[in-house]
């Protein structure tokens, strides 16, 4: 008798919770119908003029198109690009269109961390770039880094919900320790005075850390990586290195604020063009909802 009350309290637990996962579900699916989702992706390209052997750009291009036709995000940073690479995406994938400029000289000299959109979904209202150093507004190299560092930010307009939002993009630096925490604290001063209207707020890149890293203590309490806050996620590491590196490294993070929820992270590990890397680092989505 015992043993048939625990089951059918069991049973009944189990009844409402299914309820409970279809309601969430319908809610989820409700709010994506509505047009209130905003699919964003971080991905480093791997520079154009690198002696990848195979793995070389002018290899893996077609690849990078095949990936941005499946994915089909609505708005995106890339790290590493030159402005050939840049042109190839503008040109391959006409429904997107793109701001940022050249790390050497704010124009077409050097790598971007362009931000790029759909022209279907999304709307650009302002942007603008800066260097990471003590003169940001200008081309230099700050504190302790290796090379010259930018932000690219964008102020967006999602079309379907009439959501404004912040997307910021960059690259911190590989080798200058204080040059990333500095950097990265420039980042978020450079948000607060951008953001007066206290809009959502996405920021992408390759911060060249590792999410345990002291470099995000800036971010503590103001911004959430969504991996960690995605209902649906993983711990993929997301610089392969050409499937050479060893262990996990997972430097490529999209942190958020002002999002309602965010339903899904993943790491973008498919083949296209049946290669097996399309960088080496992999691209990263999260689907946002306002």
């Amino acid at each position: 008798m015992l043993v048939y009350v625990i089951f059918m309290i069991m049973k009944r637990i189990f009844m409402v919770a299914a309820v409970l996962m279809g309601l969430w579900a319908q809610n989820v699916a409700a709010k994506d119908k509505d047009g209130v989702e905003l699919n964003a992706m971080s991905y480093n390209i791997r520079t154009g003029t690198a002696k990848d052997g195979t793995n070389s750009w002018n290899f893996r291009y077609p690849a990078t198109a095949m990936m941005l036709e499946d994915v089909r995000p609505d708005v995106f940073g890339v790290q590493e690009a030159l402005h050939d690479q840049v042109m190839f995406i503008d040109e391959m994938c006409e429904d997107y269109d793109y701001v940022g400029g050249g790390r050497d000289d704010g124009k077409k000299k050097g790598e971007y961390t362009a931000i790029f959109w759909n022209k279907k979904t999304v709307k650009k209202v302002k942007w603008g770039m800066f260097w990471l150093s003590e003169t940001p507004e200008k081309p230099s190299m700050g504190w302790d880094a290796k090379c010259i560092r930018t932000a690219t930010w964008a102020v967006m307009k999602h079309k379907k919900s009439g959501k404004e939002f912040l997307f910021v993009n960059t690259h911190l630096d590989h080798k200058g320790t204080e040059a990333r925490k500095k950097g990265l604290a420039l980042i978020m001063s450079k948000i607060e005075q951008l953001n007066t209207s206290g809009l959502p707020v996405v920021l992408t890149g390759d911060f060249n850390a590792n999410p345990e890293s002291p470099v995000f203590g800036v971010l503590d309490g103001r911004m959430e990586n969504t991996r960690n806050i995605a209902a649906k996620t993983d711990d993929t590491t997301t610089f392969n290195g050409w499937g050479k590196e060893k262990g996990v490294k997972i430097i490529d993070h999209i942190y958020v604020s002002g999002f309602s929820s965010c339903p899904e992270y993943r790491t973008v590990t498919e083949k296209y063009n049946d290669r097996k890397f399309i960088s080496d680092h992999y691209p990263i989505v999260s689907r946002l909802i306002f």
